[in-house]
């Protein structure tokens, strides 16, 4: 047996007993960074640092104090925050605790918020503010089950008449109450996580779901233990490094990262702002980050607008730069692939190195001067995008998984990385393609099932636990995957020919520097349309330069240049996708695609029916006169 294969084999039964054994072995090391906003309200914030020993302090008090509140194993503690460091200590002390996690996306509204508390017959909510406290009060009708509502920022978060006597705490009264139950019962959390059997439902995390009801998916310790010991024996992270965490931890994809952290000990910084990412990569400094692709997406075109800006010149840099990064990356990932050796001929290593100079030096030091790698997760990235990156000495390592796989089945297995692809399996994890080509999983992080639905979890998973993705993919002779489409995206069109819409948009990302989403459909039509959302930042600095300037950005897409600049990138689009395949029309959409509209899952994962569904009108216009409108 293989050093790699005794360490998952034997890995202990829960992520709790992991924390405790992190604890006891570096106490006084540098667990977590969290930022505190200045008194003044103006000002960089105020970084600081909890040790392994004294987040364990927090973590205890946190389990202790729902033990008092007579909270059970297996019982389910509800978390409604975004991500910050009290999230990570909350879920951990209710991991301690022997309770199970139900994870809700702050911008989950009141009724959904209430189907999910309701479903998972949650005990306990640990809210962030006086808003998420709002949304529970006011279901609390249809919440008999929930006891006490803890809240994590207190201020304005005040009982009301009419709230049953200690519903509504503060998350410091409950580590008070935890310490004090301490003094009394100093072995209680000690003794509850020896408890914890591996099959012991852990988590249960709502699939933002792309139609209807959010699924409770049912994850048990074991899955986590898996995923601690899976990830760090991959070799992508070590107890050197610096993770900066922003990813919606309520997501799986966020969530797991706190389980491989906790196995090799190294500082995470943890910040959810999504609007101070840019600012706090220079002060993190991180070795590694995770990110979804819409955020690659948005600095790559964040960095051509900028160049576009300073002027003709500089942009002629930049666009020639690209292309550098763009052919280096697939020359050395090619060499690498065949020699074990990422190579460049000398004239390209030539201009390689003026590039460097000029524009990814500029840019590595952005992201902190001293990133290793950046996972990259939830969906696909364009390849174009991704080669860029690489090129330019940021790279972005594609992986795979679902919730129901607890986030990790795949990762790019470090210099052997590939880009378009999601490399390998962790070890442990089984893959097979399907007749129909579709991704089937097997293996230690594969949840339990969907929580009170069997009839669904009988759909997808197989008596001898094989889990069928819904994903279509390939596999190369020597493992590594690639994804082509969800299975229930790929359209037909009505001349019976298949297209793969999420490739299509892809390559289009890769493109156009504007978009910012697109939607191709064409399903049961005789060609393929699009719905193209663009970037405002983007899109409102080129308006600017070209007689557009003081336009809002629906005045801006509406213009006629508007549309014949995106014009342009369509007919390069076409000009590498098989006849049917090409976008032979399309709209330009007056507003982005968004989490707040509904077109967007929190993790930024397109909602197809939502959009197409909202925007018939332009699909049908599109289709005017066509013989099957």
């Amino acid at each position: 047996m293989s050093d790699t294969q005794s360490l998952i084999e034997n890995r202990p039964p829960t992520v709790a007993a992991v924390f405790l054994e992190r604890v006891a072995a570096t106490p006084d090391a540098e667990a977590y960074r969290y930022p505190v906003p200045p008194a003044a309200g103006s000002g960089p914030d105020d970084w600081r640092s909890l040790s392994w020993g004294q987040a364990a302090e927090r973590v205890f008090a946190i389990a202790a104090g729902l033990i008092e509140l007579g909270v059970q194993p297996e019982q389910r503690v509800a978390l409604a925050s975004s991500t910050r460091v009290d999230w990570i200590l909350a879920d951990l002390g209710i991991m301690c605790s022997g309770a199970a996690v139900t994870t809700i996306y702050p911008s989950t509204n009141a009724e959904e918020s209430a189907f999910i508390l309701g479903d998972s017959d949650s005990r306990v909510l640990i809210a962030e503010d006086a808003a998420q406290l709002a949304k529970a009060r006011e279901r609390r009708a249809e919440l008999p089950e929930l006891h006490h509502v803890v809240v994590i920022d207190a201020e304005g978060a005040v009982a009301e008449a009419g709230d049953p006597e200690g519903w509504v705490l503060s998350l410091a009264e409950l580590e008070q109450r935890g310490a004090k139950y301490l003094d009394t019962h100093p072995e209680v959390v000690k003794e509850r996580v020896s408890a914890i059997t591996a099959d012991q439902l852990a988590t249960l995390i709502y699939t933002s779901g792309t139609t209807g009801r959010p699924k409770g998916v049912r994850l048990p310790h074991d899955n986590w233990s898996y995923m601690a010991k899976a990830t760090v024996a991959t070799g992508l992270i070590t107890k050197d490094d610096i993770q900066y965490l922003w990813l919606p931890l309520a997501h799986v994809f966020g969530k797991v990262l706190t389980s491989g952290q906790i196995e090799v000990g190294h500082v995470t910084a943890v910040d959810g702002r999504i609007d101070k990412i840019i600012e706090n990569l220079p002060v993190v400094r991180p070795t590694y980050m995770a990110a979804v692709p819409r955020i690659f997406e948005k600095v790559y075109n964040g960095v051509a607008a900028k160049a576009r800006e300073g002027g003709a010149a500089k942009y002629k840099i930049f666009k020639w730069a690209a292309e550098v990064a763009r052919e280096y990356a697939k020359v050395t990932q090619d060499n690498f692939r065949r020699t074990g050796q990422a190579t460049a001929p000398f004239g390209l290593s030539a201009k390689h190195a003026v590039a460097d100079r000029l524009v990814y030096s500029k840019l590595r030091d952005a992201f902190g001067g001293r990133l290793r790698a950046c996972v990259s997760g939830a969906s696909g990235l364009a390849p174009e995008i991704g080669y860029f990156f690489s090129g330019a000495g940021i790279h972005i390592l594609e992986g795979y998984g679902l919730t129901e796989s607890s986030a990790a089945s795949f990762v790019n297995p470090g210099e052997a990385y590939r880009t378009g692809t999601v490399g390998k399996p962790l070890p442990g994890t089984e893959v097979r393609i399907a007749d129909d080509g579709e991704i089937l999983l097997r293996g230690p992080g594969i949840m339990e099932g969907y929580h009170g639905l069997p009839e669904k979890t009988a759909e997808v998973l197989e008596s001898d636990g094989w889990f069928h993705t819904g994903d279509i993919g390939e596999l190369s002779p020597d493992g590594y995957l690639r994804i082509t489409d969800r299975k229930k995206d790929l359209i037909k069109t009505s001349g019976g020919k298949y297209v793969a819409p999420a490739e299509i948009e892809g390559q289009f990302k890769g493109i156009c520097p504007y978009v910012s989403n697109i939607v191709v459909h064409g399903a049961d039509r005789n060609f393929c349309t699009a719905l193209i959302a663009l970037d405002e930042p983007s899109i409102l600095g080129w308006a600017a330069e070209n007689g557009l300037e003081g336009k809002s950005y629906a005045e801006v897409v509406a213009a006629p240049e508007t549309n014949r600049l995106i014009e342009t990138y369509v007919q390069t689009l076409n000009q590498g996708l098989q006849r049917w395949q090409t976008v032979k029309k399309f709209r330009l959409l007056p507003r982005d695609l968004d989490v707040e509209h509904g077109d967007l899952t929190p993790s930024l994962k397109l909602k197809r029916p939502v959009v197409e569904r909202e925007f018939k009108h332009l699909i049908d216009e599109m289709y005017e006169g066509s013989r099957e409108a």
